[in-house]
């Protein structure tokens, strides 16, 4: 940290300013060892000749004032002054220009700057993103930033590998490399220039803005023509983050609780109260059940107690299914008794603008240590404990899937996704309003949660993005964490943000920082929902060799552009391989990649490229293209993908393969037995498990189980 970048930041404050002016700026790229051209700062004209004739023409001008922000506006920017007496000219003009622009701004002179250019344009800068925090920026520079929006961003402070991974990472990366002939950009240069600004601002979180742009890249080097820095008008805060000892403490008795009290619980069918007790007890909960009411001495067999207070023994979870005028008071109690979870089913909070009857139970919960789910949720589900603490309709089928969602109707659409496609599960959990228990927590518990192989979270907003981003880069390297965004433009942002009480980010930030950290993410519910259903049931890939296999050349075709478009790599077959495949498909068929067995060939055709393109070590992935004939019907086919798959598994040969079928009705039945046998498969889409095997691709490679 520079003891004189603090005295500049020190100073602006203490003047009541938030920018820098242009020569502060370049004293503070030269303590970072940020490159800018020579200058100077003259206060007459004669000044004025007197530094450009020392720096050699030609050179810039531009007006500096704690008060212009914007240089160019005010005509206060002139370049490639040639002469003493174009300088001098051009001085007086500047001046005058920025006298007319603010009568009342202070100027302290005119900055005269070596002129710089040749190279690439871009720009290298840091923002200050309301759910991220810092954040550095990269893209193409000049005008091109605006109009192509082609920018890259990730968290502050950076590595090299992030750097070098952001110049990697822009549409127009090609054109910084070199093409067609031009000079490619200086890759060190620029990364390091990239670091030194993001160290600047995590050293600094009270610098709100940092603009390097243009910045002119060449093979010689990479200079900063243009700095501005913008102070935050208030002190940053910090996000306070809760040890992951005590998250898992809590989240442990929440997610196997030995005692739970529904508040607010009722005899009466169509009740709410009532609806969680049925789920409780009819799902098979083994542990002990406590309806709170002060009205009634039982409650569906079992005996109700006037107050949490009044139960005899500990209780782990308190699942509230009251008005939110009376949540205050219950959750006292609650606290008072030790619960470590109340589930806040009641809405009328933050969501409908009661900002302060949601902070009150906040603080009601943290004195008393108590972790809030909600509010504003349907509740939650942990089959592993045959545990349906919610009011929606029952789930009960036991599987490896943990879901989340920050909506009811997309929870609902989870159950009725999860029912239809018999996805077995590990937990369903409503989120709401996020006042306390988050993402970070959820994940922190599926992490070492045996249970949970795949995790697969809808979210509007995120509270403290960087703690998301920790949760999921430890997550990611043994399960897959499958990310719905919503607000995904701008009047997505704005729809999410009068939902939930939700606020939707910048979706470019959120897209970078996110898949930069692991996440898979998925463009709509239903691909969420069918990654989380294919994800756990495919083997990881051990490289990138994809081959097509198909029996409609039509489906080759369109297969092989849905590879393209997920990032798939085609494998070139070598000439012994593709002897190979020849050796079983008709003299009409064709090798190569995809490799066409042709409509009416008969199953052996189908067993025997199967098997082949199972067992060659050098192939690492399969996508299967079917179409219905009578010579190979569907069943037929399905099972003897499912037999030849199993049998090479048996053997150690596990390579994810995911199928395209096309064909009548049928197809479907074959699907359905296909999945059954953990062979990804869809009826009339040539697109979607191509889809599905990019997304597991996708996590493999964030993870680093890819080799090299």
């Amino acid at each position: 940290m520079s003891a004189e970048v603090r005295e500049i930041l020190d100073k602006a404050r203490a003047e009541g300013r938030t920018a820098l002016t242009a020569p502060e700026g370049k004293l503070v790229c030269d303590a970072y060892g940020i490159a800018t051209p020579g200058e100077g700062l003259a206060t007459s004209a004669d000044h004025a000749v007197e530094l450009a004739t020392s720096i050699g023409f030609p050179v810039v001008l531009k007006i500096v004032s704690p008060d212009i922000l914007h240089k160019t506006e005010a005509g206060g920017v002139l370049v490639g002054v040639g002469s003493a007496e174009a300088v001098r000219a051009g001085y007086d003009q500047i001046i005058a220009n920025a006298q007319a622009y603010d009568a009342g701004a202070v100027i302290d002179g005119v900055q005269v700057q070596q002129m710089v250019g040749g190279g690439h344009e871009v720009i290298i800068g840091a923002v200050t993103d309301p759910t991220f925090g810092k954040v550095v920026a990269f893209g193409l520079g000049g005008t091109l930033v605006e109009v192509l929006k082609d920018v890259t961003f990730r968290l502050a402070p950076l590595t090299v590998h992030d750097s070098l991974a952001m110049l990697d990472d822009i549409k127009a990366a090609e054109v910084l490399r070199g093409a067609r002939g031009a000079a490619p950009a200086d890759r060190a240069a620029l990364s390091t220039m990239i670091e030194r600004v993001g160290a600047l601002v995590a050293d600094f979180p009270e610098i709100a803005e940092v603009d390097l742009n243009p910045v002119f890249a060449s093979a010689n080097g990479a200079v900063a023509a243009d700095v501005r820095i913008i102070l935050s008008a208030e002190p940053p805060v910090e996000t306070p983050r809760i040890p992951r000892e005590e998250i898992l403490a809590k989240m442990n008795r929440i997610f196997h609780p030995r005692a739970v009290a529904v508040i607010g619980a009722s005899g009466e069918t169509g009740k709410i109260g009532n609806s969680v007790m049925r789920n409780l007890i009819n799902g098979g909960f083994r542990g002990n059940i406590y309806p709170i009411n002060p009205k009634s001495s039982e409650i569906l067999g079992l005996p109700a107690y006037p107050s949490i207070a009044d139960v005899p023994g500990e209780i782990d979870v308190a699942v509230f299914a009251i008005p939110a005028a009376f949540v205050p008071a219950a959750l006292e109690a609650a606290g008072e008794k030790g619960v470590a979870g109340a589930i806040m089913i009641p809405s009328g909070f933050a969501e409908t603008g009661n900002v302060e009857g949601q902070q009150e139970i906040v603080e009601i919960a943290r004195k008393h240590g108590v972790r809030m789910l909600g509010p504003n949720i349907y509740g939650y589900y942990y089959t592993p404990e045959n545990l349906c603490a919610t009011f929606c309709t029952p789930y009960d089928v036991q599987g490896h899937v943990a879901l989340t969602s920050q909506s009811g109707g997309i929870g609902m659409a989870i159950l009725g996704f999860s029912r239809t496609t018999r996805m077995g599960v590990s937990a369903i959990v409503g989120v709401g309003n996020k006042a306390d228990v988050d993402e970070d927590d959820l994940l922190t518990f599926f992490e070492q949660d045996d249970n949970t192989k795949c995790v697969a979270m809808h979210l509007e907003d995120l509270k403290d993005g960087r703690g998301f981003v920790e949760a999921v880069q430890r997550v990611v390297k043994e399960k897959p964490v499958i990310v719905l965004k919503a607000g995904r433009t701008a009047m997505g942002a704005k729809a999410a943000g009068s939902h939930t009480g939700a606020l939707a980010g910048d979706d470019k930030v959120y897209d970078d920082i996110l898949r930069h950290a692991g996440v898979v993410r998925a463009p709509g519910l239903n691909d969420m929902l069918e990654y989380a259903r294919s994800l756990p049931i495919m083997p990881t890939p051990q490289g990138e060799n994809v081959v097509i296999i198909t029996g409609a050349g039509g489906s080759g075709v369109l297969l092989s552009d849905a590879c393209v478009d997920n990032g798939l790599t085609l494998m070139e077959i070598p000439p012994d391989l593709d002897e190979a495949f020849r050796a079983y498909i008709p003299p009409f068929g064709a090798a190569g990649n995809p490799i066409d067995i042709t409509g009416g060939e008969p199953p052996s055709t189908y067993e025997n490229t199967l098997r082949l393109g199972l067992t060659d070590p050098r192939i690492h992935a399969l996508v299967l293209g079917y179409w219905h004939t009578i010579v190979t019907p569907p069943m037929v086919f399905a099972e003897l993908v499912a037999r030849v798959v199993a049998e090479e598994r048996a053997k150690g040969n596990h390579k994810p393969v995911v199928a395209s079928l096309a064909g009548d009705t049928e197809v479907e039945e074959a699907c359905e037995y296909l999945f059954d046998h953990g062979v990804v498969a869809y009826p009339y889409t040539t697109e979607k498990p191509v889809a599905v095997l990019g997304a597991k691709y996708r996590w493999a490679r964030a993870a680093g189980l890819m080799p090299g």
